[in-house]
């Protein structure tokens, strides 16, 4: 796109190569804020941000049951080496199955609904702190004796 300008003496002449100065630079700044913006909608953090959000999570588990088939597999692992550490092949055969098919029926929702009743337990309850009121003794607060 060429420009035709009017430009009749050498003062007009500057003053158009100094507003097309000011406008490269507006241009040349904008477009370097524009790139920005445009290359950190794809850093790490931003799409972290964008797709690992609980929701997300709960909409991908809801497709793939991704949650419920790691806990089929490591349920049983973890009963076994924690709680039924020193019990037989039968008995840990038993508790396998049982904690797999447990697990199967474990989702996204009903782990987060634990871990957040777990964490109630734990989690210390603030105690509201009493405010001190002021004593009025009838003085006004704009007399001399305040």
């Amino acid at each position: 796109m060429s420009r035709r300008y009017n430009i009749q003496n050498l003062e007009e002449l500057q003053q158009q190569v100094l507003l097309l100065r000011t406008e490269y630079k507006m241009q040349g700044s904008e477009l370097k804020q524009n790139a920005k913006l445009y290359v950190k909608q794809f850093t790490l953090g931003s799409l972290i941000k964008k797709y690992a959000t609980p929701s997300a999570f709960i909409k991908m588990d809801d497709k793939l049951n991704i949650s419920s088939k790691l806990m089929s597999m490591v349920l049983p692992i973890l009963m076994n080496s924690t709680l039924f550490r020193g019990s037989g092949f039968l008995t840990k055969t038993l508790v396998g199955l049982t904690s797999s098919k447990f697990g199967k029926t474990l989702d996204a929702e009903h782990l987060s609904a634990i871990f957040n009743s777990i964490k109630g337990w734990f989690s210390k309850k603030k105690k509201k702190e009493k405010q001190v009121e002021e004593v009025d003794y009838g003085i006004p607060p704009y007399s001399e004796t305040y």
